[in-house]
C-alpha cells in the first residue's frame, strides 16, 4: 500500500467514525447506546464499502448499528507489565470558571459538547454526561500490556490515536518515531464543520511528501497545509511501548509540546 493509499484510507475511516460518534455518543445512563453494534465486525463490514479507495466521499452519513487544548496526559508503567494511562482537561479556557471551595480544583465546561436538538441522543438535559474527547488509551496483546499512550488536543485525540497505533503496529515504528511523524487532522465541529461534511478541510502538517499531497488532492480531499506554530493543532502525545518478550519499556514524548520520557 502506498503512502497516499494509506493516508486516504485512514482519513476516510476517521470521517466515518466521527459521523457515528457525533450521532451516537452520549450518556449511556440516560440513553441506550448501540455499543455492541458500533464495535462489531459485522457493522465494520457494513460501513467499509463507503470508503472509495480512489475518491474522497462527498457525504459521510452516520450509520444505524444494531442495539445491543488544556489537556494534560501522562502514563507510567512498571517491569511487571502494569500501566496507568491518565488524561485530564478543563476543555475550553479556564473551564466552567467554578472552583470547588477549599480545594483549588477547577471544574470543566464540557457541557458545551451537548447537542441542542431535543431528539438527539446527546441532547442537553439534567443529570447527563456529554459527548467528550477524553480518551486515555491502552492496548494489549495476548493478554499482556502492549502500549499505554494518549494524544492531547480535543478532536485530535481519536485521530492521533489512530495514527499512533498504525505507526507502531502496522509500520513498526518506535514510540518516538510514531510521535515524530507528520500528522493529518480533519476539521471538526469546533471549526464549524460537521463530520458528515467530508468536503471539510483536511489539515496536513508540514513534512508530508508533496507527491502524496498531490495524490490526495486528486482524489478530492480539500487540503490545508499547516506550518510553523500551527503544528500545535496536531496534538501532543506520550507513549510507553512494552516488548512482550523481554519486558523492556520504550518511551516517547511528542516534540509538539512540553513533555518528557523518563525511566528510573
Amino acid at each position: 500500500m502506498s503512502e497516499a493509499d494509506r493516508l486516504h484510507t485512514l482519513v476516510e475511516c476517521m470521517r466515518l467514525g466521527f459521523a457515528d460518534a457525533q450521532q451516537w455518543v452520549c450518556d449511556p445512563r440516560v440513553v441506550e447506546i448501540p455499543l455492541a453494534g458500533l464495535a462489531s465486525k459485522a457493522y465494520a463490514e457494513q460501513r467499509r464499502p463507503l470508503v472509495d479507495p480512489r475518491r474522497a466521499a462527498q457525504e459521510v452519513p452516520y450509520g444505524y448499528p444494531r442495539f445491543g487544548s488544556d489537556t494534560v496526559y501522562l502514563t507510567t508503567a512498571d517491569d511487571e507489565g502494569n500501566a496507568c494511562s491518565f488524561i485530564n482537561s478543563l476543555y475550553q479556557g479556564a473551564g466552567s470558571g467554578l472552583v470547588v471551595p477549599g480545594t483549588g480544583v477547577s471544574l470543566q465546561n464540557r457541557a458545551a459538547l451537548f447537542v441542542l436538538e431535543p431528539d438527539h441522543p446527546n441532547a442537553l438535559a439534567p443529570h447527563k454526561r456529554p459527548y467528550q474527547t477524553i480518551i486515555p488509551a491502552m492496548t494489549t496483546k495476548d493478554g499482556e500490556l502492549h502500549a499505554s499512550f494518549g494524544v492531547m488536543g480535543g478532536y485530535m485525540q481519536p485521530q492521533g490515536h489512530l495514527q499512533m497505533v498504525v505507526n507502531m503496529a502496522v509500520l513498526g515504528m518506535t514510540p518516538q518515531q510514531a510521535l515524530d511523524m507528520p500528522r493529518w487532522a480533519l476539521s471538526g465541529p469546533h471549526d464549524g464543520l460537521g463530520a458528515e461534511e467530508s468536503g471539510g478541510l483536511l489539515m496536513i502538517e508540514e513534512g508530508w511528501d508533496f507527491g502524496v499531497m498531490a495524490e490526495l488532492n486528486r482524489r478530492g480531499h480539500r487540503l490545508a497545509p499547516i506550518t510553523g506554530s500551527g503544528r500545535a493543532g496536531f496534538g501532543g502525545g506520550q507513549i510507553i511501548l512494552r516488548d512482550p518478550e523481554s519486558g523492556v519499556l520504550i518511551g516517547g514524548s511528542d516534540p509538539r509540546k512540553d513533555g518528557a520520557a523518563v525511566g528510573w
